[in-house]
């Protein structure tokens, strides 16, 4: 969704001209040139623009961890039945700070925490939705009964449902009991009292003051109902169960039922009527029926048919009418006291869908007129100011944020800013910014962002500089600073500038532009391996504003580039491996994929290089390819158990591996089942359990990249088990044939033999072999002096922001000397980008240390709320919690 709200300013960068990328296209055919030739750094320069950053449609609250504290503490004390509304908030806050585990994981707290139908299967179908990109795989993971329990749709329906009669009770009817409902020619007995029995009013009539209490014979001819639907209420007063009926006949009893108050009748016919729901078409044409009678069960049948097939009704309007003119009593009826989580979901989709449609608009306004409390008005007032915006109607879009920023929403004065600057008063949107800046203790890096929006010279790149220092992860203000260093020609200068986020973030605009700055420099290599980056993470992105499909610009560039042998491949693979250069690893394996080679374990190599690379939903992707494409059945076997056993399931990933040792005996079976037994069970296998089945996997054929990976492995167990010659045989043989990460492994045993110098020297060979090296600056910092600790741990933070050793290292040394104010400082700088548990444990540490108690509960209940488990977070809560006054 990010990409479709992008910015309606005008783009800062030159409109693509005739000597570009046009020349390497036929657009109007849609065909590539017969004779594609890559065009000079000049013309390239025009390509490269950038667009303001998104106005995004999320609740992005100034303090995060206040109102995840507020929502925990909410948690503790509120009703069962405010818990999913409260676990919704979170999941809206995780959202905002693109925390997508810990946003899915709450919510499917809010669906487990669900007290009526109605919550359940709007989170139900709201969870399927959000794992939608598991399709491919769905077939496994439903083999796994916890997997069934969390994301197939249940049946709730058939569950509320009665059993059907199987055999007939027959109650005499005679003498003063009887009553006869006169139905056209047809007369109906029915033993009275039992009928008046049925309600109130049938009571009055019956057996009250009207002439009716007086007739053996009542005409009912009038009433809307046929003789066969008068018996079976005659039944039902009898048994309490209603025969098998059209529904035709239902309808009729149940319109008798609402216009005598008939409530188990009325309850038994919705119940009937439910099961008849089977189709979109069934919910639509029972939906009027059941809002209008007030039918709850038959109402939730329709609404589960439609949840369940979102998003392929948005666009039928007959359907999107039918929610958006609901009424309080009929949203009463079909989701209960759950219509904010109904349009909640309903507009996500939407806005997934498009974001600028009649539909969305429709959710959404009603969003607003569901929201009970402040800070779900806040995220609807933004939500909807956004696609006003994008629609272009900035007087709707100014009144919604004005009213979502004084609802206390302050990240919506950047849509006001951005009108302003629309309007052309560019000094007022800077005074906005300005304003919100001053009044935070410690402003945010979006602040900044949006006011080098407006900025010129100086003022621009202090604002652009200042928000990469508050928030590293922006893209904007690398992109923008690469594309203005391209300007001066200094491509070197905009390449370095674009790495740098490169280094820790892989994000599609940054790869498309330093695709580009690769094309200027004639670099086609490094071009070709950042188009395959982007086919790898999304084989459907268009390049320069949806102009070009990925897949054509790759062939243009393969026109530049020498063709690799499969030999030339494995090669090539081997270095980039060794090298610790994932992406261009991801280039080679993208070649090879184009040949004969086996593609199975292709997909699977790249799988491996994707979860490194931090991009779980790619990796599981190329997961499910290599089980399709896997050549024999023990190979599938063995994709199927990582599948299991990254998507949680650690035991069943097991018995796959277990299954396929019986088939066949290879390297990978083995590999899988010794990563699977560390993680199955309570209990911890015996190191020995693990070690033999390393060494059964060293046994089997397989090339020396994946050996390397299992002496690596081997090495690690030995070293927990204390065996540090062994340890350091297994690190080295893996070095012998190019496992360069065994350093790590190697600088651990020297370290452990109390050698701090050549735990050090080992580190340094890994910094200088490898290309993508935080991870081992961070560990060489931990085998030297502080002086040179503080100076590994800056280049840490300068590689890799996100990691948060290095600001919890120098937090601690500000603790220990005394400079405590510093040392909270510098975790909430970290804090408000990056919401970590072990950030937030610190801090509340130091907190209770100075005596700070309502900042140490705040942060514990923060902190609890990204891991409710976690048990030194949890101790130190109820040490806190004791101390509050």
């Amino acid at each position: 969704m990010r990409k479709l709200f992008s910015s309606e300013l005008s783009f800062r960068e030159t409109k693509l001209q005739s000597v570009n990328l046009y020349s390497w296209f036929q657009f109007d055919k849609g065909k590539l040139s017969s004779k594609p030739s890559i065009q000079s750094p000049a013309s390239i320069e025009t390509l490269i623009k950038v667009a303001d950053p998104p106005l995004l449609p999320q609740f992005k609250p100034t303090d995060y961890v206040e109102i995840l504290a507020q929502i925990h503490e909410e948690l503790e004390t509120c009703k069962p039945d405010q818990k999913s509304s409260l676990f919704l908030l979170q999941f809206q806050v995780f959202r905002g700070l693109g925390e997508s585990k810990l946003s899915l994981r709450s919510l499917q707290l809010a669906w487990e925490k669900s007290t009526s139908i109605h919550e359940k299967l709007i989170y139900d179908a709201w969870l399927k939705y959000e794992k939608k990109g598991e399709e491919p795989i769905s077939d496994l993971l439903s083999t796994c009964h916890k997997c069934c329990q969390k994301f197939n749709l249940l049946d709730y329906v058939s569950q509320l449902s009665t059993e059907s009669i199987t055999e007939e009770t027959n109650y005499p009817l005679q003498g003063s009991n009887m009553v006869y409902f006169k139905i056209g020619d047809d007369m109906v007995a029915c033993d009275r009292r039992k009928i008046a029995a049925l309600s109130s009013p049938l009571h009055t009539m019956l057996n009250g003051g009207f002439k009716e209490s007086k007739l053996e014979v009542v005409d009912m001819s009038n009433n809307g109902i046929s003789p066969l639907a008068m018996r079976a209420v005659s039944k039902f007063s009898l048994t309490g169960k209603l025969p098998h009926f059209a529904p035709e006949v239902l309808l009729e009893i149940l319109d008798f039922s609402n216009k005598y108050c008939c409530k188990g009748l009325k309850e038994a016919c919705d119940r009937k009527l439910a099961t008849f729901v089977h189709t979109r078409q069934d919910a639509l044409d029972y939906m009027e029926c059941a809002l209008e009678l007030g039918c709850t069960i038959l109402a939730a049948a329709c609404l589960n048919v439609l949840l369940d097939e979102l998003p392929a009704w948005l666009n039928e309007e007959h359907a999107v009418n039918l929610f958006s003119n609901m009424n309080k009593a009929h949203l009463s009826t079909l989701v209960g006291n759950a219509s904010f989580s109904l349009f909640c979901f309903l507009s996500e989709v939407a806005m997934s869908v498009d974001p600028k449609s009649e539909t969305t608009v429709l959710f959404l306004e009603k969003l607003i007129e569901s929201a009970t409390e402040n800070r779900q008005n806040q995220f609807a007032l933004h939500q909807l100011g956004c696609v006003k915006f994008l629609r272009k109607e900035y007087i709707e879009a100014e009144d919604l944020f004005n009213l979502a920023f004084s609802a206390g929403h302050v990240y919506s004065i950047a849509g006001l800013a951005r009108i302003a600057s629309l309007r052309g008063n560019k000094h007022l949107s800077i005074k906005m910014l300005d304003s919100v800046i001053s009044s935070c203790q410690m402003p945010l890096g979006w602040m900044y962002q949006e006011r080098s929006l407006y900025s010129e010279g100086d003022a621009k790149w202090e604002s652009l500089n200042k928000a990469t220092e508050s928030d590293p992860t922006l893209v904007y203000p690398y992109m923008y600073r690469a594309a203005y260093l391209m300007k001066k020609q200094s491509i070197e200068a905009a390449l370095v500038e674009i790495n740098r986020v490169l280094g820790f973030k892989l994000s599609l605009e940054c790869l498309e532009m330093r695709f580009c700055l690769h094309i200027a420099l004639e670099d086609y290599r490094g071009a070709l391996r950042d188009i395959h980056a982007i086919i790898t993470l999304d084989p459907e992105w268009r390049m320069f504003e949806g102009r070009v499909p990925v897949g054509q610009m790759k062939v243009l560039v393969m026109e530049h580039v020498e063709r690799w042998t499969a030999g030339d491949c494995w090669m090539h693979l081997y270095d980039r491996w060794s090298a610790v250069d994932d992406i261009g690893s991801l280039s080679v394996i993208c070649q090879m994929l184009e040949s004969d080679l086996p593609k199975g374990v292709l997909y699977f190599r790249q799988s491996l290089l994707l979860l490194r690379l931090n991009c779980p939903e790619a990796a599981m992707r190329s997961l499910a390819l290599a089980r399709e494409h896997a050549s024999s059945k023990h190979e599938r076997l063995v994709y199927e158990g990582w599948i299991l056993y990254d998507t949680g399931h650690c035991e069943e990933g097991l018995r796959k591996a277990e299954e396929s040792i019986a088939i066949h005996r290879s390297f990978e079976a083995f590999f899988l089942k010794a990563y699977a037994l560390a993680d199955s069970g309570p209990d911890p296998p015996s190191p020995a359990a693990v070690v033999s089945l390393l060494e059964e996997a060293l046994k089997c054929a397989s090339d020396r990249l994946r050996k390397g990976q299992a002496l690596n492995n081997l090495g690690s167990v030995y070293v927990d088990c204390g065996k540090l010659d062994q340890a350091a045989e297994c690190y080295s043989n893996a070095l012998k044939i190019g496992h360069t990460r065994a350093h790590q492994g190697l600088a651990r045993v020297h370290f452990l033999r109390n050698d701090r110098n050549k735990a050090y020297e080992e580190m340094t060979k890994l910094i200088e072999k490898a290309r993508n090296n935080a991870s081992a600056y961070e560990k060489r910092s931990e085998y030297c002096e502080r002086d040179l600790t503080r100076a590994d741990l800056h280049m840490v933070t300068k590689l890799d922001p996100l990691r948060v050793y290095p600001y919890r290292y120098r937090a601690a040394v500000l603790m220990d000397n005394h400079k405590e104010k510093e040392a909270i400082t510098e975790l909430t700088r970290a804090i408000a980008f990056k919401a970590d548990l072990h950030l937030l444990h610190l801090r509340a540490a130091f907190h209770e240390h100075i005596g700070n108690v309502s900042a140490a509960l705040r942060d514990c209940r923060a902190a609890l709320s990204v891991d409710p488990t976690h048990q030194e977070m949890l101790e130190l809560h109820t040490r806190v919690h004791t101390q509050e006054p």
